[in-house]
């Protein structure tokens, strides 16, 4: 009997999240591997909190048909190593970023209803810094 056979016949009886006591929770996870288009950078918030903005560019297709998605994220972090080592990451490096994904409704300066989506950063990778180019 295969892996997947034995554990559907082991979820069959109950079909209930046997796994787990706590309650659920509904939301929506994000995964993305990309390049930083830029430094992060520091922000003030409204309510005087600072986060840190980033944006991840993703290609996906063919060369000859190749598309670029663009994708801003938010992490709170406090002050600290981590913060220094987020920050202090250039323009270019390979991230693989875990995060939670909400879609945000606003009124554009135009009056126009938009929606946006917002990652805020639940874990971060860094897979590869750009090699520096020689003068």
């Amino acid at each position: 009997m295969s892996f997947l056979a034995r554990r559907a016949t082991a979820a069959a009886p109950g079909l209930a999240r046997a796994f787990s006591a706590s309650a659920r929770r509904d939301i929506a996870k994000i995964t993305l591997v990309g390049n930083l288009a830029g430094p992060p950078e520091v922000r003030a918030t409204s309510t005087g909190n600072e986060l840190i903005e980033y944006s991840v560019a993703s290609n996906h297709g063919s060369k000859e048909n190749r598309q670029t998605s663009w994708f801003r994220v938010a992490a709170f972090v406090e002050e600290g190593p981590r913060r220094d080592f987020l920050t202090n990451l250039p323009k270019g490096s390979t991230v693989y970023v875990e995060g939670n994904a909400t879609m945000n409704q606003y009124t554009d300066g135009e009056g126009k209803t938009r929606q946006a989506l917002s990652i805020t950063q639940r874990h971060l990778e860094v897979l590869k810094r750009p090699t520096p180019t020689e003068e």
